[in-house]
């Protein structure tokens, strides 16, 4: 996703959706392109096909996303993993300390 703009992101990730795939960002989303992604899916969503999206985020422990060097000179990332996926099929996800889990059903 590094290089697209916010609409080209919001793009693939409801085509990717709208197909039945879950989409798992490794650095996540900014405030304003997570807020555009709620807003473009509710004006796509209707009743008889698109359901719209499940979106939760989780932070990543400080220790997993940051390098070697960052820990040792105090650096902090605030990069986040996100999950997206058809809000019809998600029916929950869970983060422990080191899983996170999904109860999906298939349609």
């Amino acid at each position: 996703m590094n290089g697209k703009t916010s609409m080209e992101k919001i793009r693939l990730i409801l085509d990717s959706v709208r197909e039945g795939d879950i989409v798992v960002l490794e650095s996540g989303l900014t405030p304003d392109e997570e807020s555009k992604l709620i807003e473009v899916t509710m004006s796509e969503i209707n009743p008889d096909g698109f359901s719209g999206i499940e979106i939760e985020s989780f932070p990543q422990s400080e220790t997993s996303n940051t390098t070697l060097l960052g820990r040792l000179m105090g650096a902090q990332e605030t990069s986040k993993l996100t999950v997206i996926g058809p809000a019809n099929q998600i029916q929950s996800l869970h983060k422990d300390e080191t899983l996170i889990s999904a109860l999906i059903s298939r349609q």
